[in-house]
């Protein structure tokens, strides 16, 4: 039987895969400058959580639009617990940072501590479960896994009409 497929990609590869790092590390990022706007009190560094919560939203957006896709696209796909945990928790964590986001824009500097560090550790945390429950699809399910290797491309030597054969 062949693997559940992923329905957005291009060329062949899963789009989601390539899309999903760009909202990790924004959360991530935005943690460790919470951190360390606590321990300096420099306002550049809420500043800067800010602006990556905000890109973390709208990236998390765009791979949430190829999640859906695979999601709706295979029958398989949902019939998988880990895709639900992975769905349902990555929408949380969405909800979570919008609301990170708009206790900052309305409170400022101030609302990093402590709502906001709060808010951004729960996402953190909660990104590690829904990324492990992501790779459980991947590793143990082998969802967008081809079911067969493609021919390698050939080698440059190759193209140029010479031989691998020593001659």
């Amino acid at each position: 039987m062949s693997n559940p497929q992923s329905t957005a990609r291009i060329g062949g590869h899963p789009l989601h895969p390539m899309i999903v790092p760009f909202p990790i590390a924004f959360f991530a990022s935005a943690l460790l400058c919470d951190l360390v706007y606590w321990g300096s009190g420099n306002t550049a560094w809420s500043t800067a959580s800010i602006w990556l919560i905000g890109a973390g939203i709208v990236m998390a957006l765009v791979a949430a639009l190829a999640g859906f896709t695979d999601f709706f696209g295979d029958q398989r796909v949902r019939d998988l617990s880990a895709v639900w945990w992975h769905f349902i928790g990555n929408l949380v964590l969405v909800v979570i940072e919008a609301i990170n986001w708009i206790v900052r824009y309305q409170g400022g500097d101030g609302a990093v501590l402590p709502w906001g560090i709060v808010l951004s550790f729960v996402a953190v945390g909660l990104m590690l479960f829904t990324g492990w429950k992501g790779w459980e699809m991947v590793y143990l399910h082998r969802v967008g896994i081809a079911d067969t290797m493609a021919a390698p491309p050939p080698s440059s030597a190759n193209l140029s009409g010479s031989s691998d054969r020593a001659a």
